[in-house]
């Protein structure tokens, strides 16, 4: 229990480091990703090279400074001095994690982009398995204490990166290094920086908030109180588990819904991915409320003195679940309609004003438990806050937006909706019968050839295509025109020199705007044309 507590005490350097690779990593990979629908090889792999070297260098940088300044950063970072020898053993070792760490992770976010997933997972995994295979031979075997812990994470890293280095051999890899003087190269990495922090601000929350609840836990209630925050804090990544699945595949569906102003399938994507989220936190805090004995065996907490604290911590905590749940699905939903000044407040709220806030009032006011209430408190606070800006926003959009999750309505009688085969034929009877649909409406030829032009081209450019979706929407100042299929990818506002077949000219002067996706393995294409 007391190697929990010096390990809990370091956790705000693991989360910095996790701060600053998940800014560079994902903000390049997005970008990278960008890049490579538009076809652009040298902007892609200009991204790839500055985030991998960048994060390495970075790694490095702060393995080297952690050293020279350990005594300041063990200063800052633990206030026992009872626990401070076993903090110094974990924080001596783990300092040298941290360019495997980065190296692994920044390959990882690419890899994905290059269509090889698999290989990040399974780099990730080994760094895992080995991790705990050397937990159990430095721990159990040789008794290296806490020291052992740290090393096996470095060792597990260590051979994570060495696995995911064979990326680098694979044949059917697309992205390479490429040389970058100076002032390109920290202009790249300025604008990755700006596309990544959003998304990683998150992090920078965590790490602050961690760093606050552990000075005050250390001061007001001690050792025991550390170890039961550490087993509180890592019972809420086995709700992640649940949770960043059922809000990447919605935001990923959401956002290609929305831009389509298809709201009827936004809301109910947006209420299976949220009862999806309740039961299971319903059931993981039930779990933890009412056998929180089975985190005891977990974490082998084992002594007296700690156990009542431990015990009581997590049936307060797991109440906080369900709050984690809504409020962490709302973040990535309100990223996917492009609402992301709001998805950034609610993540500063969430994730450190609340809690940082009512666990300093409520600790003088109900001592210990309050440090455990706060959590609960902080999540009530935010879907407080979530439920009046929705109805701040209903009001003053006049009614546009409606509900906790601020969607709006469709009228479904200005919906044409149709699906065909493969095959040329078929194209061009659609077309014509969009035209139909729409006669009366000046844009009505504009759009039957807009439709025409893309079909066509999906056929052409695709060997066998079994089914594309076409959606309509006549809305009174523009006409949406919403194209589904699961052919290879293709941009229609990129021209593509390694096709065929892309004559799309007439699509692009035709249509006031064109948007692009591919999420999970579909393209989709919206062509907006105003009436």
């Amino acid at each position: 229990v007391a190697n929990l507590s010096a390990i809990q005490l370091v956790s705000p350097l693991v989360t910095f480091v996790n701060l600053i690779y998940w800014m560079i990593g994902l903000g390049g990979s997005i970008l990278c990703s960008v890049s490579k629908a538009e076809f652009d090889e040298e902007s892609s792999n200009s991204y790839f090279s500055v985030s991998i070297l960048s994060l390495c260098i970075l790694g490095i940088i702060i393995t080297i400074v952690g050293l020279i300044f350990s005594k300041d950063i063990l200063g800052i970072l633990c206030k026992s001095q009872q626990l401070l020898p076993m903090v110094n053993s974990f924080y001596m070792i783990i300092l040298f994690e941290m360019p495997f760490l980065c190296y692994v992770m920044s390959v990882s976010y690419f890899v994905r982009v290059d269509g090889m997933p698999n290989l990040a997972f399974r780099a990730i995994l080994i760094a895992n398995i080995v991790n705990l295979c050397c937990d159990i031979i430095f721990l159990g075997v040789l008794k290296m204490g806490i020291g052992g812990a740290a090393l096996a994470t470095v060792v597990g890293y260590a051979v994570g990166s060495i696995f995911i280095s064979t990326y680098f051999f694979k044949s059917e890899r697309t992205l390479k290094f490429i040389k970058l003087k100076v002032k390109p190269f920290i202009n790249k990495l300025k604008e990755i920086c700006k596309s990544g922090f959003p998304s990683s601000s998150t992090q920078l929350y965590f790490t602050i908030k961690i760093y606050i609840y552990n000075v005050l836990i250390t001061l007001f209630v001690g050792e025991a109180g550390i170890a039961a925050f550490s087993i509180c804090d890592n019972s809420t990544f086995i709700l992640y588990m649940f949770l960043i699945g059922a809000s990447q595949t919605m935001s990923s569906l959401v956002s290609v819904y929305f831009k389509e102003e298809d709201y009827s399938s936004v809301s109910y994507i947006v209420k299976k991915s949220l009862r999806f989220a309740l039961i299971s936190s319903v059931v993981f805090s039930l779990i933890i409320i009412v056998c929180p004995n089975v985190m005891l065996l977990l974490y082998s907490v084992k002594d007296p003195a700690f156990i009542p604290t431990v015990l009581n911590a997590l049936r307060i905590f797991a109440i906080s679940f369900v709050g984690i749940a809504i409020t962490f699905l709302f973040t990535f939903y309100s990223q996917a309609i492009q609402k992301n000044s709001v998805s950034s407040i609610v993540s500063l709220l969430e994730g450190l004003i609340f809690p940082c806030g009512s666990a300093a009032i409520l600790l003088f006011v109900l001592g210990e438990n309050g440090i455990w209430i706060s959590f609960a408190v902080a999540e009530a606070a935010t879907i407080l806050f979530i439920f009046i800006y929705s109805r701040y926003l209903n009001r003053k959009t006049d009614g546009e937006y409606t509900g906790f999750f601020i969607n709006k309505h469709n009228d479904d009688k200005k919906v044409f909706e149709y699906t065909i085969g493969g095959n040329v034929k078929e194209a061009v009877e659609l077309a014509h019968q969009v035209q139909d649909y729409l006669s009366g409406n000046k844009s009505s030829a504009l759009v039957s050839l807009a439709i025409e032009e893309m079909l066509v081209n999906i056929i052409n450019t695709n060997e066998n295509i079994d089914a594309i979706d076409v959606v309509v929407r006549n809305n009174d100042d523009n006409i949406l025109i919403s194209i589904k299929d699961e052919g290879i990818d293709f941009n229609p506002v990129i021209k593509n020199e390694n096709l065929d077949f892309d004559n799309i000219s007439v699509l692009n002067k035709i249509a006031d705007k064109i948007d692009y996706s591919r999420v999970l393995g579909l393209n989709s294409t919206v062509i907006t044309i105003k009436n």
